[in-house]
């Protein structure tokens, strides 16, 4: 076993990193022309990894930091203030191979598998989704059979971020009965790269739009795998699944908080300077309204981040916390993908590159409103979440509940105007979704108004944005669309034959 290593303080730490970061992003290295191609350089990324950065989620038994979700977040943030893609590259290691090999591994494999992450700094990743079933995760068909003292797993699975690249694998597969049928239950099972029973190799690659830094592709399953390498679940499968999700999702305002500053950084930088007219950009109203939507990105995203401290150690079974995963996910990758419109905007004919920060930004976000469950979905199951828990205590007055609720006692008020309605019988799919998107704004609030000391100009920035989003979901909700699409929409629509 590895000794437990002394460590020096983290303050220390994170500030040598993110210096460590903009030295190799910016000086040593032209990240804008690396950018522009597939994977990062082996000598770019060696010199990256040589801090140690994934210590941070390996226990300190193994010589690790000790999973401290402040330390991951802090991480997470230096990486993604200079690159989105490092970021979900580290993201993709902490939150959905190092965390829930920490919690559910077995003793021996932990051991093993850490002493390559801190030695030879390995790196892991999660393979859930298959091409028929993508978020559909509980009709996958991956299956495994045991073996002796082992487990066959067979199948396929396609975008897993670093396809090709990872040394280790967390599958997932269902078992496969004696009558042919597949188990309900998902087991996940730690894979060894450099075993050659254990190999899963990338069969064909995807041209990604975006994160070009990532590989991601089509892998095929067909190894072998002793059974100490099988995670230990609590109690069911999907729980540990849903534990390990909820955590991610939890972990997302980390990846999102140095991306926002960093748009922001740029964003004021460029309007105070660029001149307009005689005067900086930064003076017209038109311009200090879209800054202002980026620090109330920024805002929400500090008390998202606040929250999933408190929230996300391994030590607690988030299974449960649905409403509040699926509130900072769906949230705070929406906040991302507007920020990085709004810079590319600012910016002018610049930011419509891909090596400008503000253009690179805009594609590299875009397929975070889409993994680990589309936006969409994620805002229709918090409506579904919230009016389970309405119908529990026999309430149909959204601002009632809201204001007796432990999320959103404190922020309900600051938006009674668009929240004092009724909802009463079914609703539309599409009206979950923008109920969802209410209902999220007014929780990530309440994690700014506990943020005891915050900014309050930022504060009263964010609550002002938040309240102009509701006026327009709740106008949306009023409106009662329920317009369908016309499939064979091209009769009589062909403009031209209506003309002399």
């Amino acid at each position: 076993m590895n000794a437990v290593r002394e460590q020096i303080d983290f303050n220390t730490y994170i500030t040598d990193f993110r210096k460590h970061l903009k030295h190799l992003f910016r000086e040593e290295f032209d990240y804008n022309a690396m950018s522009l191609h597939r994977d990062l350089p082996a000598d770019f990324l060696s010199e990256i990894m040589r801090k140690k950065p994934l210590a941070v989620a390996v226990p300190a038994l193994y010589g690790g930091r000790g999973v401290s979700v402040k330390e991951c977040l802090s991480v997470l943030s230096a990486a993604s203030y200079e690159s989105l893609a490092l970021s979900l590259m580290f993201g993709i290691n902490i939150a959905l191979f190092l965390e829930p090999l920490a919690k559910y591994g077995n003793y021996s494999v932990q051991e093993r598998v850490f002493k390559q992450f801190i030695e030879n700094n390995a790196m892991g990743g999660l393979m859930i989704t298959e091409k028929a079933y993508g978020s559909d995760a509980l009709n996958m068909k991956t299956a495994y059979q045991q073996v002796g003292n082992g487990y066959h797993i067979k199948g396929q699975k396609h975008w897993q971020g670093l396809s090709g690249a990872a040394d280790f694998w967390l599958v997932t597969a269902r078992k496969f009965n004696a009558n042919g049928d597949l188990a309900r239950d998902i087991d996940f099972f730690v894979t060894d790269n450099s075993v050659p029973e254990q190999h899963i190799p990338m069969v064909h690659r995807y041209n990604n739009l975006g994160l070009y830094a990532i590989p991601y592709g089509i892998n095929e399953i067909d190894v072998v795998v002793p059974e100490e390498q099988k995670l230990l679940p609590e109690s069911t499968g999907i729980k540990l699944m849903l534990d390990m999700l909820h955590r991610s999702r939890l972990q997302f305002p980390g990846m999102g908080m140095g991306f926002i500053k960093r748009l922001l950084d740029e964003s004021l930088q460029h309007c105070q300077t660029r001149i307009v007219g005689g005067v900086p950009l930064s003076n017209l109203d038109s311009v200090k309204y879209q800054l202002a939507r980026i620090q109330a990105a920024y805002t929400i995203c500090s008390g998202m981040c606040a929250f999933s401290v408190e929230q996300s150690g391994i030590e607690h079974n988030l299974a449960a916390l649905s409403i509040e995963a699926n509130t900072l996910k769906a949230l705070v990758t929406d906040l991302m993908q507007e920020s990085a419109q709004v810079s590319l905007q600012l910016a002018g004919a610049n930011g419509f590159r891909l090596d400008h920060v503000a253009g690179r930004a805009t594609v590299d976000s875009r397929p975070f409103q889409i993994f680990e469950g589309s936006n969409e979905m994620l805002y229709a199951q918090i409506a579904e979440g919230i009016l389970k828990l309405m119908r529990k205590v026999k309430e149909d007055n959204l601002l009632r509940f809201l204001i007796a609720y432990n999320r959103t006692n404190l922020s309900a008020d600051f938006f009674r105007t668009y929240l004092d309605f009724n909802i009463d019988g079914a609703i539309k799919q599409r009206d979950l979704v923008t109920l969802g998107s209410m209902i999220a704004r007014v929780i990530s609030f309440q994690f700014v108004l506990i943020l005891d000391g915050f900014n309050k100009q930022l504060v009263e920035i964010t609550r002002q944005y938040i309240l102009r989003d509701l006026a327009m979901f709740n106008g949306q909700l009023n409106s009662k669309n329920d317009a369908d699409p016309v499939l064979d929409y091209e009769t009589n629509s062909d403009w031209a034959t209506f003309l002399v």
